[in-house]
Parts: C-alpha cells; structure tokens; sequence
C-alpha cells in the first residue's frame, strides 16, 4: 500500500478506527513510531503522521510533514462506456485507474441492456482501493450520461473505438475522448453520428470484449 486515504487527511490531528485502524495495526501490525502516510485524493499532497495514541480501537495520528507529490498521467482520457454489467465494470475498473484514466462516462446504448446501471458509491470505494495500491493522487471522475446522443452533444470531438483500419495513435496529442461501445458494438445508426476520420480501430484480428477494448485502448494512448 502507497499510502492510506482518509478524507481529512491534511488536519494536524486525526482519529484512525475501524476498518483502517484494523488493517493497519492488526494486519500489518504498524509500529506506532512508524511513519505513516495519507492522502485525501483531492489534492496532490502527500501527509506523513505518526501515532499519538493508540488503545485496542483506535489511534490517534499527528501530522508531521507533507509534501506536494503528483502521481498521474502525463495525458488526460476521458472513456465514453456504453453501459455493461457492472460487474464487469468493477473488475477492469481498478485496471482502468492505474493505466491512468481519468473520467468514465456512462451512457446506455441501443444494445446495452437497460437494467444495467452504475453504483457509484460501490465503484469510489473501488477507485480507492486501488488508488491506495498505485499510489494515484487523485480520483478517477465518473459520470452518467442519458444517452450516446447527450453525450456527444457534451464531447462533439469524441472519438469511436471500432473495427476501423485508422489505427488510434498513441501521438495525437494531450488529451482524448473515446467512444467504447457495449456488447455487440454500436448499431449502425450510432456509428453514423461519427464521421469516418474520429473512428478508430485497435491493431488485432481477434474481436474485443468491451472491458479489453477499453483497458487496450487506455494502455495504447496513455502507456503507449
């Protein structure tokens, strides 16, 4: 673990139980002159405390030192995702944040099955355990959108990951948003909001799931 996350890390004084406070000092047993780091995931300061007090239920933390450390992307990808199976979603999700993505929007598609919607609460919780694990310094953004159609009106230069022989560059630019569909792919009609130049496909023969497309598509443009 890169450091722990606590919301109001940063204060000079803090309060660790729970889950935390168990993990800490009953799983990896912390020393409580140990050194411990925290992050509050939405700056990029990295807080160093060590323990003040610490009983058979809580410790009490005081802040040390901090320093500004950013651990993020040079680039910036924001994925459009036609809406899957969340399950599916919460296991590439935490494979999509250390790649580097940083937003997701989902939006339903003509083929994606309408009972399907994203917990968001249950997808944070994901995004910073795996934060914790990487040592990202900042949230992934996640959002929902009405439609593929809401959507585009949102980001008209988004970009469509298709079967398409315009390969997606790993060099074309800082910053991009793709457009990766469900299970089936988008119908014709959805690929027709697209002009032929922002459709781009992925060098392989074999076809994708939607969760390897999108983690293939975010490891060429961000590790690429």
């Amino acid at each position: 673990m890169q450091f722990l996350y606590h919301p109001e890390a940063g204060k000079p004084r803090l309060e660790l139980e729970g889950d935390a406070y168990r993990y800490l000092f009953k799983v990896r047993r912390l020393r409580a002159d140990s050194p411990l780091h925290l992050r509050n995931l939405t700056d990029d300061i990295l807080y160093t405390y060590r323990t003040k007090t610490l009983d058979r239920r809580r410790a009490t933390l005081r802040l040390e030192s901090e320093q500004s450390l950013r651990i993020a992307p040079k680039r910036t990808l924001h994925l459009g995702w036609c809406q899957i199976d969340p399950k599916t979603v919460e296991k590439a999700l935490p494979t999509l944040n250390e790649i580097g993505v940083s937003r997701i929007t989902f939006f339903p598609c003509q083929r994606s099955q309408r009972s399907f919607r994203p917990d968001f609460e249950r997808l944070h919780r994901i995004l910073i355990n795996s934060s914790q694990q990487c040592g990202r310094s900042a949230l992934m953004q996640l959002r929902e959108a009405e439609s593929l159609e809401a959507f585009l009106a949102q980001e008209p230069e988004a970009m469509l990951l298709d079967f398409s022989p315009r390969p997606l560059a790993c060099d074309g630019g800082d910053s991009l948003t793709l457009v990766v569909g469900c299970e089936g792919g988008l119908t014709e009609t959805e690929r027709e909001r697209f002009d032929k130049e922002r459709i781009v496909g992925l060098a392989t023969p074999m076809i994708l799931r939607s969760e390897s497309a999108a983690c293939a598509a975010a490891a060429r443009f961000l590790l690429g």
